[in-house]
């Protein structure tokens, strides 16, 4: 147990997160989704959740557990070339996790995903919260550009709205 990060959890609320993206920047982080949607056929998720619940920081839940779960609870795998992405942020942690769907994940790996990971907490790091996470729904579509081309008008499977868990 890490009495640091269970004091930063519990110092760590919505508001914090609201300060650090606010409806614009939410708004900012929306339309790049969309617009890099329209170069691929991938479909991209951003969410963001202020701290974990008490029981699974207790536990030691990381940012990389919590991820998958949202993945899940999001329905991110749900496309229909499994070529889903969740850009996720444990804002208590400054901790990024991409999680990707099979489809996408083949041809990218852990690796790849971790570099672009590095970028946005680099951002982070700098205050430049909207930028870090444009950086990577950037970083994220050239992926996508690659392995899933856009073809004339592509349907739009998942929402591309920010969520604040």
């Amino acid at each position: 147990m890490n009495l640091m990060r269970i004091i930063k959890h519990l110092l760590t609320d919505r508001w914090a997160v609201r300060r650090a993206f606010p409806a614009h920047a939410m708004q900012a982080i929306e339309d790049a989704i969309r617009l890099a949607e329209k170069t691929h056929q991938g479909q991209i998720r951003f969410a963001v959740e202020a701290s974990l619940d008490m029981m699974p920081l207790l536990k030691g839940q990381t940012a990389r557990e919590r991820s998958i779960e949202v993945f899940s609870q999001m329905r991110v795998w749900d496309t229909a070339q499994n070529n889903g992405i969740l850009i996720y942020l444990l804002f208590a942690d400054h901790d990024f996790e991409i999680v990707a769907d099979r489809g996408i994940h083949a041809h990218v790996g852990h690796d790849g995903w971790e570099v672009i990971c590095q970028k946005m907490e680099l951002a982070f790091k700098q205050m430049q919260f909207e930028a870090g996470v444009i950086t990577g729904i950037k970083a994220v579509s050239e992926h996508l550009i690659k392995h899933y081309p856009g073809k004339g008008a592509n349907a739009n499977e998942l929402s591309d709205t920010p969520v604040l868990l």
